[in-house]
């Protein structure tokens, strides 16, 4: 039987929430991808020194976070229906800038069934000198490029495949098997997808979509395509997430009475979009993606899930607190 879930002050519990992240990391700020950094302001002086990967475990099964580094942009970009003055009270009221939202890379390594298995590939250089660290840090862990088996990918965004090229063009994970959703390769990469409803400029989705077909063509002739809902090795199950890609997937890691789930980009940031239920403007089908948004963000809560974001605050774990009006995001402590 599940625990009743509280009913708690959503001021506090999201003032809490934010003074818990700073706790762990801290990382500099105005990471930049060019096309989307336009009236972005000066970064702060910052070290990439800092915590990249973080290990814990799920039942038997041994996880590590690694970063790719950092993205971001306009936080308007990401809270698309937000009025303006409560989008900067928000921010202000988390102690963040009002002219630009840094994002994380947060990939994660599962080692089970005697394989490695990377869920999101990262970004690469496609969005922004401040991704593509992810060989570096998994090299810091003692790891090199071939040495991983299986990588899957819940969407085809540049920010989730980049890092499957290498600079000569081959493959960047030479033994690595790769799965992407078949719904994403049939309207990014097969056709000419219109991406006019991603909230930039025409240039910046110009080179996002060639960034994508550019990322994947070293697999092209050999990925595994799959159906979300469906299980990728045992202890992995992907879940229907349609709505920001026609195919996107969220992921359940699962061992014994253990879950962990990866959101991908069901939410960009929790202040934005967990804190405060405003809309992800990249979402290609707002209603179908709030939909499952919903639908995954109850399950967490009701479940009492640890829950990894792909973007959230470095490592990106923590928990749904589910409210009357909405959700709370409650960051894991760090274990040592």
């Amino acid at each position: 039987m599940h625990e009743p879930l509280l009913s708690i002050n959503r001021r506090k519990v999201m003032l809490s929430a934010a003074a818990a992240g700073v706790s762990g990391l801290v990382l500099g700020r105005a990471f930049d991808a060019p096309a989307l950094a336009q009236g972005a302001a000066t970064s702060v002086a910052h070290s990439m020194s800092n915590a990249a990967h973080y290990h814990f475990r799920v039942g038997d099964i041994k996880a590590t976070v690694v970063s790719d580094g950092l993205i971001g942009g306009p936080p308007r970009i990401y809270a698309s229906d937000a009025p303006e003055l409560d989008l900067s009270e928000a921010l202000r009221q988390a102690f963040l800038p009002s002219d630009y939202l840094t994002l994380n890379l947060n990939t994660l390594l599962i080692e089970t069934g005697g394989r490695r298995i990377l869920l999101e590939a990262g970004a690469g250089q496609t969005m922004g000198q401040h991704g593509g660290k992810l060989f570096a840090n998994l090299a810091a862990l003692g790891l090199r490029p071939d040495d991983i088996d299986v990588i899957v990918v819940s969407h085809t965004h540049p920010d989730h495949v980049g890092n499957l090229r290498a600079a000569d063009g081959s493959k960047a994970f030479p033994r690595a098997t790769v799965f992407a959703p078949r719904a994403d390769w049939d309207f990014f990469v097969r056709g000419e997808p219109d991406l006019s409803y991603m909230p930039v400029p025409e240039e910046f989705r110009r080179r996002f979509g060639a960034a994508i077909k550019r990322s994947l063509e070293p697999i092209a002739k050999e990925v595994e395509l799959f159906d979300a809902g469906t299980e990728i090795v045992p202890g992995l199950t992907t879940l229907v997430a349609a709505g920001h890609t026609p195919g996107m997937a969220t992921f359940l890691v699962h061992s014994g009475d253990a879950q962990l789930l990866l959101t991908a980009d069901l939410a960009y940031h929790p202040v934005v979009n967990i804190d405060h239920a405003w809309l992800p403007g990249p979402d290609r089908d707002k209603e179908t993606a709030q939909a499952a948004r919903q639908r995954i963000f109850d399950r967490a809560a009701s479940e009492r899930m640890l829950v990894l974001g792909f973007h959230y605050p470095f490592p990106g774990l923590g928990r749904m607190l589910k409210l009357d009006h909405g959700y709370a995001w409650v960051p894991a402590h760090w274990q040592v």
